[in-house]
């Protein structure tokens, strides 16, 4: 068991296949995800990896958090998840950076993130009621979802009734998508099929859990090599090399014309 991801959903795009297909998928972007802790057996009871990615103001975060994140070395994160590992050999050392080649193109992952919200639907486009009649004795009534209880006994509505409320915003898991392609330069996932949540919304993505893992992944995780600091190279002549300029000695008052 590997650790996850956090992602943010960025919009739709197609690629082009060696075939000529199309495939439309979705973007995801992973920034700055980092691993800000871990969870270990002895202090926790049980194994796990604790991300952040994004990045936050100063003035949204708690000071509590502030310290958790300069402990770690990482800049203020904007959103935190935990994934579970098997043991301590999935623990990805802390203040590493997640690449996108964590994936692999064809291998199948499980997305999590909450659904777009609705606002309060009605009971037709909540339930997929069939409406009152058009006519016949129906007056501004159409789309009403009736009658909700029974008689005086029970005299209650019971719980988990279908009626209109709230629609979407739920915490989704959306299995076995897809991996298209992925751009370690930039930090981008290619999802084909159906991403839970909206535009600019975070997403927790990990192996898919029902299916087999395939050969070559990384272990226990794809990270960002640190760029080695350029040290600006210094040419130092020889003297030896370089001639000395000539002395001109001034110019006496016989030597000057006029």
């Amino acid at each position: 068991m590997r650790t996850g991801v956090i992602a943010k959903k960025v919009g739709m795009t197609r690629l082009f296949q060696e075939d000529g297909r199309h495939v439309p998928v979705t973007v995801l972007a992973l920034e700055d995800c980092q691993v800000v802790s871990h969870r270990t057996e002895d202090t926790d009871g049980y194994f796990a990896v604790q991300l952040g990615a994004g990045e936050a103001k100063q003035k949204n975060v708690a000071k509590p958090q502030r310290e958790h994140f300069g402990k770690a070395g990482v800049g203020l994160k904007r959103r935190v998840a935990e994934f579970p590992v098997e043991n301590a050999d999935g623990l990805v050392p802390v203040g590493s950076t997640i690449s996108a080649d964590h994936f692999l193109a064809g291998q199948k992952v499980d997305i999590t993130g909450h659904t777009q919200g609705k606002g309060f639907a009605g009971a037709m486009k909540r339930w997929g009621f069939g409406g009152l009649r058009a006519t016949h004795g129906v007056s501004v009534s159409h789309r009403s979802h009736g009658s909700t209880g029974n008689r005086q006994d029970p005299g209650r509505v019971f719980k988990g009734k279908k009626m209109a409320g709230h629609m979407g915003d739920r915490q989704r898991t959306q299995q076995n998508l897809e991996v298209v392609r992925t751009d370690a330069d930039r930090g981008l996932l290619f999802i084909k099929g159906s991403v839970p949540g909206s535009k600019n919304g975070w997403l927790l993505v990990r192996d898919a859990v029902k299916l087999k893992m395939p050969d070559g992944l990384p272990f226990p995780g794809a990270v960002v090599e640190a760029a080695a600091p350029q040290v600006e190279e210094t040419v130092v002549e020889a003297a030896a090399d370089t001639p000395a300029p000539e002395a001109t000695a001034p110019a006496s008052d016989e030597n000057k014309e006029g």
